[in-house]
């Protein structure tokens, strides 16, 4: 029987070889990554998809502008109370059960959205269309939380940023998507139904790769020292500790601004611009210009702080530069005949303002380290949802009446509508919003403080966990022990 003094040594040993553990990333990431991505694609296609078309969407269901505006804008407010109860289900039933359910959402929405298109008669139409937005919107916050925790549970810590780059970049895809495809197929009032058949072949075919292709919420073994020690607090505990965290708090309202100002840019750009005589496709491409050099912009920016680590300088840099373009937009988009200004600075807002969301989000996640990452993620995005419901009300109650411009490309009762006040004060909106964050913002980088503190290797293809050594007899963890076989060793052994 081993003393006191064998246990002691078997201790030691096991906590040296526990330091040198080598942790796994497996292929499947991507897949899982794949389907989040389409997930989230297709979901923002849904939400954008009558904003370009807004006149021929309201004409066509003899609807008014601002019932059409609220297709869009029940996004906002149906995933305030939701995106709450989001944060509970990823942090509890875990990522596969929440995709499924997400897909599954986003699929019925589609189609009831399609349903006063069909050829027996419907006698709301705006019911089923409102109906089919709030279920699709029940999904969206389910997706767009999903990235950051995708991320921090399935990738090693060089591709973190990245990955959760892929997966919140898809989200202003779809909304490209939407931008350049709803004004390419409504030419007329007669191919409405056709844009909405259209829309519901991605969201069947995401929900059908999510039942098929997800087996399980979280890989066998963890990719890195900061999935290991994901242990997600308590749902009102986490809450809790976010609240306390003022840098956290800061970055939240401050970003959550960021998010409600370019959700309400995206849903009323076609508004804004045809008071002055520029016609939907003109739109629709500055839309796609907006979110294409966004997208590329994460790219570059995703692979730059997966290196250098500065999450902060990067967010607060692209917040500022944001802040000038978006002033020159409240400016330009006031004057007819610039088109090539107004394409270029619609290309320079995306290119400085959606390049940093993932970066953001990455952020917030870092500054609030150990609480779990839905949390994180989440609570930003209520708040950015909270503050896009009034940014966008603001904004239309400001908009007068003027007497008809003969320039109007507008159809239905926009045409005497006037932007220049809600403009300007988006862009006095955003630049506040950037100098609370420069200002007020500052925080260690927590969870990497904790990766480097247990010192582990990550690698792509690494071999399975160290197998410590046998416990000797009768100690707790030895040989015969109910704890050890279910100890992380034990499983992997």
């Amino acid at each position: 029987m081993a003393g006191p003094s064998g246990t002691a040594q078997w201790a030691s040993e096991s906590l040296a070889l526990g330091k040198l553990r080598v942790y796994r990333a497996y292929a499947r990431r991507w897949v899982f990554l794949l389907v989040v991505s389409l997930l989230s694609c297709s979901n923002a296609m849904l939400w954008l998809s009558f904003a370009p078309v807004a006149d021929t969407i309201a004409q066509f269901f003899s609807l008014s502008t601002n019932q059409v505006n609220w297709l869009s804008l029940v996004y906002f407010v149906v995933s305030i109370p939701s995106g709450l109860v989001a944060i509970w289900v990823l942090d509890s039933v875990g990522l596969r059960w929440a995709t499924i359910l997400c897909a599954s959402l986003n699929f019925v929405g589609s189609v009831l959205r399609a349903m006063p298109c069909m050829p027996a008669t419907v006698p709301s139409p705006f019911a089923f269309l409102m109906c089919g937005q709030s279920l699709c919107a029940l999904a969206q916050t389910l997706v767009v939380f999903s990235p950051a925790k995708l991320a921090a549970l399935w990738f090693p810590e060089h591709q973190r940023a990245t990955a959760n780059m892929i997966g919140t970049m898809a989200n202003p895809l779809g909304a490209l998507v939407a931008n350049v495809l709803s004004p390419a197929l409504v030419k007329k009032e007669g191919d409405v139904p056709l844009m909405l058949g259209i829309y519901v072949i991605p969201a069947g075919l995401a929900c059908l790769l999510a039942t098929a292709c997800l087996w399980e919420s979280v890989p066998p073994t963890p990719p890195s020292a900061g999935a290991a020690q994901s242990t997600s607090e308590k749902f009102l505990d986490g809450l809790k500790l976010l609240l306390r965290n003022k840098a956290y708090v800061v970055l939240a309202v401050c970003f959550g601004g960021g998010i409600g100002i370019f959700s309400s840019f995206s849903v009323l750009l076609q508004q804004v611009l045809c008071v002055e005589g520029y016609s939907n496709e003109f739109a629709g491409l500055c839309g796609a210009l907006f979110i294409v050099s966004g997208i590329l912009g994460a790219l570059g920016l995703g692979l730059y702080v997966d290196r250098t680590r500065h999450f902060t300088e990067a967010v607060k840099v692209g917040f500022c530069l944001t802040s000038l373009v978006c002033v020159a937009f409240a400016v330009v988009s006031q004057l007819r005949g610039q088109a090539i200004a107004l394409a270029i600075i619609c290309a320079l807002l995306g290119l400085f303002g959606f390049s940093v969301a993932p970066v953001a989000t990455e952020l917030a996640v870092e500054c609030s380290f150990p609480v779990g990452e839905g949390a994180a993620a989440g609570l930003v995005f209520v708040l950015g949802q909270v503050e896009g419901v009034l940014v966008m009300l603001l904004l239309t109650a400001l908009t007068v009446r003027r007497s008809k411009p003969g320039f109007s490309t507008c159809r239905g009762d926009q045409d005497s509508l006037d932007w220049e006040v809600p403009m300007l004060l988006m862009a006095g909106l955003c630049t506040l919003f950037s100098c609370c964050l420069v200002l007020f913002f500052h925080t260690p980088y927590r969870r990497l403080q904790a990766e480097a503190s247990t010192g582990p290797c990550d690698k792509d293809h690494a071999a399975p966990w160290q197998t410590l050594p046998e416990a000797p007899s009768g100690h707790p963890e030895g040989p015969g022990s109910s704890e050890a076989a279910g100890s992380p060793v034990a499983a992997h052994s």
